[in-house]
This record gives C-alpha cells, structure tokens and sequence, in this order.
C-alpha cells in the first residue's frame, strides 16, 4: 500500500485542489487519510480505482448515440 500527497493526487486526476476537495465533500472521490496534525494523504490504490471508474463511465456512455459539432468534434 502507497499513501500519496496532494500534488500526486492532482497530477494523476488532472484535477484542481478545490475540486479534489468538493468532491469529497460530496462523497465522490476517496478521503484523505491522516498522517498527522496537519498532514494529509491518499490511499494510491484508492485514487486509481477512482480513475478507472471515470473510464468506465466514459466507454459506457460511448454506446449511446454520440454528437458530432460542427467539425466533426465529438460534444
């Protein structure tokens, strides 16, 4: 098991620091483990597992109809 910080945390989701957060807020993505008064991290496994239900999500919503804008650009 690997805790990783913040800016890991962001590196791999691609995310904002108040988005990372939010989402948390809401219940939608991994909380932050303790590591001490004001120290925080993130369980690796945790956040990747988070990630890969993005992708599923993603090429579940490819098998309805997409949208093409005008160049062709998926919307």
């Amino acid at each position: 098991m690997r805790i990783i910080r913040l800016k890991e945390v962001i590196d791999s989701t691609g995310l904002a620091r108040s988005t990372i957060y939010k989402y948390i807020g809401e219940g939608t993505f991994p909380k932050p483990v303790s590591l001490g008064d004001r120290c925080v991290g993130w369980v690796d496994s945790e956040v990747h597992d988070w990630i890969l239900a993005r992708i599923e999500e993603r090429d579940s919503a490819e098998d309805s109809p997409v949208r093409l804008g005008r160049l062709g650009v998926v919307s």
